[in-house]
């Protein structure tokens, strides 16, 4: 079981972030490049617009382009590390960034979909993956291997899963030793730090992460870990209700609700291999793979129309962002990042 990769580090999925700019020349078009050995069909392209993260100016800043890969805009640009986009029914996007904080620990912030008007919402736990519910009055978060929801604006915090923590003053996400791995960390009564969890051991607590909402907002699925490995669940918006949907083995997770609440999209290494991209209806049932090779595809993202799934895969030697038809068919490449998040709003 690989848990560097499930961990939410900055050069890979989990969370993880590590990407150089992709050339691609001769008769191919820049950032278009259909892959060997999957079905090419027709351009996977589609409405909206897509957020991602990369580090092609030297750390990792959040990006937006068009859904097939044109008009790259540069919203964050700072020495902090941002990531984690998630959009807004009106167009805004939440992320997280440790730009405020001199511990490494990530924040949430929100901003424009022109990177204008930052606000910060939360404060010094190491929060990440944020995603808007779909009516736009929440947002959901984890932190601290548990999941939460708060309102819009920041207010109202409520734990969904686990155990009651301590104060974020106390027991925090923190990057402190650069390595790309979020570790737990306890703040000790004399002031010092000393590490609570290690990633690296298999005694670790990391209970459910990777939240993302049902389209109508009354649910939430998730990853958790509760029962020895990664599996997907779904719960109630309160917490409540809580249900298993895959039983396997191996890792599940980075699920993706479908905008027609019919389908869930998610992320495993269940054929042995470094994680492909499934989908599964929404009571678990009707498991089907939709890629298939040696390498790590990962976070998949719906189009608003539900045709196409955006995925972040190192296929080509390098992580990079490809979108799909949501048969799997149809696969190119759009550009090199990580952590794609498309856009409710339809052109």
């Amino acid at each position: 079981m690989n848990l560097r990769l499930l961990q939410g580090r900055w050069l890979a999925g989990a969370a993880v972030l590590v990407v150089v700019v992709a050339v691609i020349v001769g008769a191919f078009a820049f950032g278009m490049l259909p892959l060997a050995g999957e079905s090419t069909g027709e351009p996977a392209l589609g409405p909206g617009r897509i957020a991602f993260v990369s580090y092609r100016d030297g750390d990792a800043e959040i990006y937006v382009m068009n859904a097939d890969g044109s008009g790259i805009e540069q919203l964050t640009d700072n020495d902090s590390r941002d990531g984690f986009p998630s959009w807004s029914p009106d167009g805004r996007i939440v992320f997280v960034s440790d730009r405020d904080n001199d511990e490494e620990i990530e924040d949430i912030y929100v901003m424009n979909a022109d990177g204008s008007g930052v606000e910060q919402l939360t404060n010094d736990c190491g929060n990440i993956t944020p995603v808007w519910s779909p009516d736009g009055d929440r947002i959901a978060f984890h932190s601290r291997g548990d999941i939460y929801v708060m309102n819009a604006d920041g207010s109202g915090i409520e734990q969904l899963t686990g155990r009651v923590h301590a104060s974020c003053a106390e027991v925090f996400f923190s990057d402190r030793d650069g390595d790309g791995l979020r570790e737990l960390y306890r703040r000790k009564a004399d002031g010092s730090v000393e590490l609570f969890t290690d990633f690296e051991s298999m005694d670790w607590d990391y209970p459910a992460a990777q939240p993302y909402w049902s389209p109508d907002s009354a649910r939430i699925v998730f990853a958790s870990h509760r029962d020895g490995d990664f599996e997907i669940y779904v719960m109630n918006a309160d917490g409540s209700g809580v249900e298993q949907l895959t039983d396997h083995d191996r890792i599940d997770w980075w699920p993706a609700w479908s905008p027609d609440g019919e389908r869930i999209a998610f992320t495993s290494d269940r054929d042995g291999h470094g994680g492909d991209i499934y989908v599964m209806n929404a009571d678990g049932s009707g498991v089907v793979q939709l890629t298939v090779n040696d390498y790590n595809d990962s976070n998949p993202a719906w189009s608003p129309d539900g045709g196409r799934i955006a995925f972040r895969s190192n296929r080509d030697g390098d992580y990079g962002i490809y979108v799909m038809n949501a048969d799997g068919s149809g696969v190119v490449r759009l550009t090199d990042g990580h952590g794609p998040a498309w856009s409710t709003l339809l052109d």
